[in-house]
């Protein structure tokens, strides 16, 4: 089964100092068809302005992964680490047990970025920190793991049995990714118009995939895609009526 969610259907916030596209249930937007995809939790697509961001405020129990498409954001959290994140690197953060971070636009541009939530398998993990930078051409007419907790190597890693990968595919190429057991994938389009088996996708639709052996995905322009390869179960689950009432950042 495919889900297709269409581009227009995505949740749309204009702050001023920050855009942001939530594409399951997030802070003020709840809807609880939408809150989560196996263990995909949150798929956030940002815009912050210059000298604009997010002060200190806390997180817990979740696997945290950024990834920036253009421009940079700076990052500090309570283990004491400090880093600019450009595009072309991810960052991971685990936030177990409970931490604090923070994270600013100190540059001269907008920064534009992902920001993925996705459920770790266990509970009460000490807080940690991952990030690396990619070659972008490791992604071209290709899936490239970014981050996974399935074992792959010289990915930043976290504590799910989840790997996301990127790939940039020039007008008529192919990827084929094969789904193991009782999966899910979620694929989001960047760019671009591409085929997901028999079902068309245009910039910034995405599709939830069920119940289904393989995804075939042929460019038909240039795109860009993410894809996330989740469990089915959510993890160790949510508090609901936390979720209802907190701002989720």
């Amino acid at each position: 089964m495919i889900q297709v969610v269409r581009a227009r259907d995505r949740y749309y916030s204009d702050f001023g100092w920050l855009q942001t596209y939530w594409l399951f249930s997030f802070a003020e937007y709840y809807d609880p068809q939408n809150i989560e995809f196996g263990a995909l939790r949150v798929f956030n697509e940002d815009v912050v302005q210059s000298g604009m961001g997010f002060p200190t405020h806390p997180h817990r129990e979740m696997e945290i992964i950024t990834i920036p498409l253009s421009g940079e954001i700076t990052h500090a959290d309570s283990m004491g680490n400090r880093a600019v994140i450009r595009a072309g690197d991810v960052q991971r953060m685990s936030a177990g047990t409970g931490l604090t971070h923070s994270e600013f636009n100190l540059a001269d541009a907008p920064v534009h970025f992902y920001q993925i939530w996705i459920f770790p398998d266990e509970r009460g993990l000490t807080p940690t920190y991952d990030q690396r930078s990619y070659d972008p051409g490791a992604r071209r007419d290709r899936l490239c793991p970014v981050a996974s907790g399935q074992g792959t190597e010289d990915v930043v890693t976290f504590h799910t049995d989840a790997t996301i990968d990127r790939a940039d595919l020039a007008s008529g190429r192919n990827v084929v990714h094969r789904v193991g057991g009782r999966r899910r994938v979620f694929v989001y389009l960047a760019s671009g118009a591409a085929q997901l088996n028999d079902v068309e996708l245009d910039t910034h639709d995405q599709a939830r995939v069920d119940e289904l052996d393989e995804v075939c995905l042929t460019a038909r322009t240039d795109a860009a895609l993410v894809l996330i390869d989740v469990p089915s179960c959510k993890g160790f689950g949510y508090d609901m009526p936390t979720l209802r009432g907190a701002r989720a950042r």
